[in-house]
């Protein structure tokens, strides 16, 4: 790193010692509505899902506007910036990258042209696993690409794929795509939403207005159930896996991607820690499940404590089910300062330590002297983990044991989670018992594959992705993409 050269760290979290995907959208028809402003609380909502860019395309039956930058939602758009996005659509997307880098030229939404359709603005959360594939297929066209997102391949495809209507354009192009994606396009009249076959990542529905009513306020398409709380809407139901909603002045219309899939595979870690606790997929409350994760952990890795505490704010449900089935009283035993982000920062190793103390405090009070029960919802790498034990026992436990409120991570993820190699991932090559002592924990477990589908409530013929568990991809894994992820080992 040259001299002065400043870098942008995540304080409390080195990279890959915290799960992320990719990005949140949120999307709206609502012709008698401010769109713009019901789409910036949308992207508010859905921050969690990303926080490196968030960006806000309009239609208003004449053209598309797109303003889009670096950083929070809130950093981005401003009421006078809000002001001139004036439409009767609205795409919007916050993003966390896992193909690209993080920046302005890979945010999106990401404006394209199509010969029959106009200007249409793409809005992507998901990953696929043939862009290479399909990305030398449009350079042999002649196709010159400007990032390195496979978001920009989405919308080269589709720019050269012949149709009078999206929903042509799409069911013609989207077959060939592989992996994950939930897809939002805004043009000069319509929203229409995509959803991949296998049903990886979430996407809703939602009404402004009376549901019954004849054409009522509008529709939201989004991420997350929490985002259409958040603009008063009321949930209607989940874009089906496969399924492509179109919205327009005639209403609201479903197609089929023609293409068949050998099973449904909704990643569980939506379940686990990326989605709010508030939000609700497949049915289920996710708070609900989350705290289900906890009892099912009680009950398969019980260990003698006097409290129960969470590493604030992604494992407290957890934390709360662990108590109740063990009877062991839960309490506040870390607070998060939740006014730490991304920054620019000279690195050193001194502030790289205190980042996890900016993050977490100890409450000393309450751990003097205290066995403790630590639920958490996943561990990577460990290095977090160790910091956050060594706190704990510097503000006077006496005892420190881990829990983990889902199975070991020991198989790379190809479908939009930031895991790279199972090199990086300490459960791949460790036991559990050793694990504990890397973390200097007195002892450490996991929820068993078991217990995470009757947490989540598994039903019959319902499919979930447990790959990063158990190496049982939904689908087929090229070889170059498996030997790009080993070449980062090196």
């Amino acid at each position: 790193m040259a001299d002065g050269e400043q870098i942008v760290i995540d304080l409390g979290d080195e990279p890959l010692d915290r799960l992320h995907e990719e990005c949140g959208i949120f999307g709206v028809y609502a012709p008698d509505e401010d769109v713009a402003n019901l789409t910036y609380f949308g992207l508010y909502a859905l921050q969690h899902r990303g926080q490196e860019s968030a960006g806000i395309a309009v239609g208003d039956g004449r053209g598309v506007r797109v303003h889009k930058d670096m950083g929070l939602v809130a950093q981005v758009f401003d009421q006078e910036t809000l002001s001139n996005l004036r439409g009767r659509i609205a795409v919007g997307h916050t993003r966390y990258s896992t193909t690209g880098s993080a920046r302005l030229p890979n945010a999106q939404p990401m404006l394209f042209e199509h010969g029959q359709l106009g200007p249409v603005a793409l809005g992507h959360n998901g990953n696929l696993v043939n862009t290479g594939e399909l990305r030398a297929d449009l350079s042999e066209r002649g196709v010159e690409f400007e990032t390195t997102t496979d978001s920009e391949v989405i919308g080269a495809l589709l720019a050269r794929t012949p149709g009078d209507t999206l929903e042509i354009v799409l069911r013609r192009a989207l077959p060939r795509l592989e992996g994950a994606y939930c897809l939002l396009f805004g043009t000069r009249d319509s929203l229409v939403a995509a959803r991949d076959p296998l049903g990886i990542r979430p996407l809703c529905i939602g009404r402004l207005g009376p549901v019954d009513a004849p054409g009522g306020d509008g529709y939201i398409v989004a991420s997350e159930t929490c985002a259409l709380d958040v603009v008063g809407a009321t949930f209607v139901r989940e874009v089906e896996p496969g399924e492509i909603v179109s919205v327009a002045a005639d209403g609201i219309g479903s197609a089929r991607i023609p293409r068949l899939v050998p099973r449904r595979a909704m990643c569980s870690f939506e379940f686990i820690y990326f989605a709010r606790p508030d939000s609700v997929m497949m049915g289920r409350a996710l708070y609900e499940a989350r705290v289900n994760m906890g009892r099912e952990l009680a009950r398969e890795a019980p260990v003698e404590g006097d409290i129960v505490i969470a590493l604030p704010d992604s494992g407290t449900p957890h934390a709360v089910g662990f108590a109740e089935a063990s009877g062991i009283p839960f309490a506040e035993g870390m607070i998060k300062s939740r006014y730490i982000t991304r920054t620019f920062i000279e690195p050193s190793q001194r502030l790289r330590e205190a980042g996890i103390r900016l993050k977490f405090n100890p409450m000393r009070h309450v751990l003097q002297g205290k066995r403790v029960v630590v639920v958490d919802d996943s561990i990577v790498r460990g290095t977090t983990s160790r910091r956050i034990v060594d706190e704990l026992r510097r503000a006077g436990a006496a005892e420190v044991h881990m829990r983990v409120a889902s199975p070991p991570i020991v198989w790379p993820c190809f479908m939009g989670i930031d895991i790279a190699s199972r090199r990086e991932l300490i459960a791949a090559n460790h036991t559990e018992t050793e694990i504990a002592a890397l973390i200097d924990a007195d002892s450490l477990r996991y929820l068993s594959i078991e217990g995470l589908k009757r947490a989540v409530k598994q039903q019959s013929g319902e499919g979930f992705c447990f790959a990063c568990f158990d190496g049982d991809y939904p689908l087929q894994v090229p070889l170059q993409l498996e030997m790009d992820k080993l070449a980062l080992e090196s």
